[in-house]
């Protein structure tokens, strides 16, 4: 079975906190029943639309697809390792934090036992959208209690002003909340363990309040600053500087390496040996071209790209109709992809601000 890219069809979630409309990014919903706050690109439910395993879940698909296109890391299967999402929020999401994977291996076995860190990178955002992550110096989990009684827990959070290309590293254990006004793209370990700790006061369709998990989010949450929120990227040099190419990366870790695409030219998908990657659309159409053909891509799709084999990753190629953003982002060998970039070029200090142990 020859490498083929394929494209997955989004799960749209309802949240309490959602938009009902998602254009421009999926125009066609718009007028919503009720409010949308996610769309989950890679779901294990998600269904396939494209090529040898078009209608299949996600799920079925991963374990069933040659080992080759999975690549090294995963040539036993296991769980699919990544969860990628749009998050559309209209309101304030909950005050809240996520366990790791020790704690949430043995706390959370019924819900997957995989903690969560995540990162959030920001499509469009209104002028006065903001997000809180991590606390400021010296606050006390007694601190911390007492400002959930009175309703101020908000003014002992670090506070970050967003804008379109902000990108934001959120380890496990870091309190955080995305305000209103904006769009991001999150990635994230496969996991949907959230301990909510604050959530200013709202109802579900019931009329009863969302449970809240104070003891559990004062199990993991780290009370010390989040020094290391906003990564600064990796800009590579562009091959040729009359272009608009730009590629960097954004934020890695031993969960995701995520990679920033812009272009209007033919471009090589970025490559990472034998491991496989995700494409997720910011903008832009086009075509996607392949061994066996090409295929038509827009915004707001993700797509799962086989593992080269052979040096063959050199036969993905972005053909732009209109200029293109994209996320690329894959599990790396972090070690070896620090080798990669210091031979690329980038000092250890540059590195140090981009890549987390």
């Amino acid at each position: 079975m020859n490498p083929e890219p394929f494209r997955l069809v989004p799960q749209f979630v309802p949240r309490i906190w959602g938009a009902r409309s998602l254009a421009p990014l999926y125009p066609d919903q718009s007028n919503l029943a009720e409010p949308i706050g996610e769309a989950w690109l890679t779901s294990v439910d998600c269904r396939i639309a494209t090529g040898p395993f078009a209608g299949k879940a996600l799920g079925a698909a991963w374990k069933e697809m040659p080992a080759a296109w999975r690549g090294s890391l995963f040539a036993q299967a296991g769980n699919f390792p990544l969860l990628l999402k749009f998050l559309f929020p209209a309101e304030k999401l909950s005050i809240q934090v996520h366990p790791g994977d020790a704690y949430a291996a043995r706390h959370e076995q019924a819900a997957g036992g995989r903690g969560k860190t995540e990162m959030w990178h920001v499509l469009s955002a209104e002028p006065d959208a903001s997000v809180l992550i991590g606390l400021k110096p010296g606050v006390t989990p007694g601190q911390f209690r007492s400002a959930l009684a009175s309703e101020k827990v908000e003014d002992l959070f670090t506070k970050y002003s967003v804008q379109p290309g902000s990108t934001f590293f959120i380890p496990a254990g870091t309190p955080h909340t995305i305000g209103p006004g904006m769009v991001l793209c999150e990635v994230q370990e496969y996991s949907d363990i959230t301990y909510r700790v604050y959530d200013y006061g709202r109802l579900d369709s019931a009329g009863k309040p969302r449970e809240l998990h104070i003891e559990k989010a004062l199990d993991v949450m780290k009370f010390s600053p989040a020094a290391s929120s906003q990564p600064s990227p990796l800009r590579f040099p562009a091959p040729d500087p009359e272009t608009d190419f730009l590629r960097s990366i954004l934020v890695a870790c031993r969960y995701f390496a995520i990679e920033r695409l812009d272009t209007s030219h033919p471009t090589l998908l970025p490559g990472y040996g034998d491991q496989f990657s995700l494409c997720v659309f910011l903008s832009g159409s086009g075509h996607l071209e392949f061994p066996g053909g090409e295929l038509p891509y827009r915004n707001g799709e993700c797509w799962f790209i086989p593992a080269s084999q052979e040096q063959a990753q050199e036969e993905f190629i972005l053909l732009p109709a209109e200029k293109t953003a994209m996320l690329s982002v894959h599990v790396p060998d972090l070690p070896g992809l620090r080798a990669v970039l210091k031979e690329v070029g980038f000092s250890e200090e540059a590195l140090s601000r981009a890549i987390f142990d």
